[in-house]
C-alpha cells in the first residue's frame, strides 16, 4: 500500500510505499526517470519550466536495496520559493499576502467549491492545494517502485495517447487488427504528445495551440498496457477482490479521470457474445494443459477483448485500460462562477495551469496500473525478500497447467 501527503505549493511531497520485499535493487535514478517522464508534453503550463523533480530517500532503502521496512521519498517544490508567504505553514496574523491572494471564485468543474462547503473553509486555496494533480508526482513516484518490482517477474507496462481534443488516432478503434508495438513507451515518448500515429500528431498540436490562445482546455483518452502478468492475480470470490475493480477505481481518482474501460469496454455493450468472448486454444500446437513454465498456464487467446480479465482475475493476456481525462478544470477564459466574499455573480480564478495533460495522464496511469498489479503480485507470492517471493513465484508457474491432459494423453488414455 501506498500514501502521499504535500500540497502544490508546499515545501514538497512525500511518498511512502509499504510492503516491498526486502532485496529489491533501487534507485533514485529508476524513479527519477519516470518523474521526468511525468512532466513531458505539449501543453503543459509554466511550472514545469520551474520544476525538476527528484526523489530523495528517507528511508527503507540502503546500498540500493530495499530493507522489507516502509520506504519514504521526499520530492522537494522548486516553486514553493515563490509561495513561502502564500503558504506559511504557521501564523497567527495571516500577512496581507495571504488574503490578498485568497480563493473566494470557485472554479466550475474543480474542488474549490465543494471542498470548501465541505471542510468550512473561507479560503479555497485550502482545498485546490492539495486537489492539484501536483500530488500525482508522488503517486508516479510510488509508482515507479511497484514497476521495479514488476519487472523482476517480467512485466513491462507502457502507455500511449489514442485521443487528444477530439482528434483520434488509429489505435484508437475498437476495430483495429495491427499488433501493438513494443517497447511501447520507446516510441510514444518519442512523440511530444505520445501518439504512435504521426500522421495525427501535428493536427493535434495544432489543437493544443488553437485552445491555448482561445484561454481554453482539452481533455483526451490513453490506453495503458501491461504485458508478461501472470495468470491467476485478483479473485471473483469477493467484490473487494476482483481485480478489475481494482483498476478502475484507482485510475478514477487520478484528477480529472471521467471513465476508465478494461478491453474492449463499452464496445462490448454493442456487440453480440461471439464477438467480444475471446476463445480459449492450447499452446505449442494447439494443444492445451502442459504450462512447460508459460505464466499463461499453457493455453492462449486468439483475441484479447478482455483486457487480460475475466472474472476480476488475470488471463495471462496482456491487461488492457482505457482511460478517459475531461478538460482542465482551469480556464484562462473563465466561467461564470459566484464570489463567495460577496456573494455577487463573478468569473471563475485563474490559477497558472495546462492546456491539457493527457500526455502527463498516461504516464500517472502507468503508475497506478503498476500499483494495483505490485499489490495483487504481493498478495499471491509475498515473502519478506524478494527471493523468497521468486521462489513462491517460480513454483506456481511451473504447476501451471501441470493437473490437465493435453489431447496426446487423452488419446493415450
Amino acid at each position: 500500500r501506498f500514501t502521499t501527503a504535500g500540497e502544490s505549493h508546499g515545501k514538497a511531497l512525500v511518498a511512502i510505499v509499504e510492503g516491498l520485499p526486502a532485496g529489491l535493487p533501487v534507485s533514485a535514478e529508476w524513479v527519477d526517470r519516470e518523474l521526468a517522464r511525468r512532466m513531458q508534453g505539449y501543453g503543459r503550463g509554466a511550472r514545469m519550466k520551474i520544476e525538476r523533480d527528484h526523489i530523495e530517500w528517507l528511508s527503507g532503502v540502503r546500498a540500493g536495496e530495499t530493507l522489507g521496512s516502509p520506504v519514504a521519498m521526499l520530492i522537494p517544490n522548486r516553486d514553493w520559493a515563490n509561495w513561502e508567504d502564500v503558504m506559511a505553514y504557521e501564523s497567527s496574523d495571516p500577512p496581507g499576502e495571504i488574503r490578498r491572494r485568497r480563493v473566494t471564485r470557485p472554479r466550475p468543474g474543480h474542488a474549490d467549491l465543494a471542498g470548501v462547503l465541505k471542510y468550512d473553509r473561507l479560503d479555497g486555496r485550502d482545498i485546490l492545494e492539495r486537489a492539484s494533480a501536483r500530488e500525482t508526482t508522488a503517486r508516479v513516484a510510488a509508482g515507479a517502485l511497484a514497476k521495479r518490482l514488476l519487472r523482476e517477474f517480467g512485466v513491462e507496462i507502457g502507455s500511449h495517447v489514442i485521443s487528444l481534443g477530439g482528434i483520434m488516432t488509429e489505435w484508437a478503434s475498437e476495430h483495429r487488427t495491427a499488433a501493438l508495438p513494443w517497447p511501447l513507451n520507446e516510441i510514444s515518448d518519442r512523440s511530444e504528445v505520445r501518439v504512435l500515429d504521426a500522421a495525427v500528431e501535428a493536427a493535434i498540436v495544432q489543437r493544443i495551440d488553437a485552445a491555448k490562445k482561445a484561454g481554453d482546455t482539452l481533455g483526451g483518452e490513453v490506453e495503458v498496457v501491461a504485458r508478461g502478468v501472470v495468470v491467476g492475480l485478483g479473485s471473483h470470490v469477493s467484490w473487494d477482490r476482483k481485480l478489475d475493480g481494482r483498476l478502475a477505481g484507482m485510475l478514477m481518482s487520478i484528477p480529472a479521470v471521467k471513465g476508465v474501460e478494461i478491453g474492449m469496454g463499452f464496445e462490448a455493450a454493442r456487440r453480440p457474445g461471439s464477438e467480444v468472448h475471446d476463445a480459449i486454444e492450447g499452446g505449442k500446437g494447439g494443444k492445451g494443459g502442459k504450462g512447460d513454465g508459460d505464466p499463461r498456464g499453457g493455453f492462449r487467446r486468439p483475441t484479447n477483448n478482455a483486457g487480460g480479465l475475466e472474472g476480476g482475475i488475470t488471463t495471462g493476456e496482456p491487461v488492457v485500460v482505457k482511460v478517459a481525462m475531461k478538460p482542465i478544470a482551469t480556464l484562462m477564459s473563465p466561467l461564470p462562477t459566484v464570489d463567495l466574499a460577496s456573494g455577487q455573480p463573478a468569473k471563475a480564478v485563474s490559477e497558472r495551469s495546462d492546456v491539457t495533460a493527457v500526455p502527463a495522464m498516461g504516464v500517472i496511469a502507468e503508475a497506478l496500473v503498476a500499483l494495483v498489479l505490485a499489490d495483487a503480485m504481493l498478495e499471491k507470492f509475498g515473502g519478506d525478500s524478494l527471493a523468497e517471493m521468486r521462489r513462491n513465484y517460480t513454483g506456481y508457474v511451473a504447476a501451471l497447467g501441470s493437473r490437465w491432459p493435453s489431447p496426446a494423453d487423452a488419446v493415450e488414455g
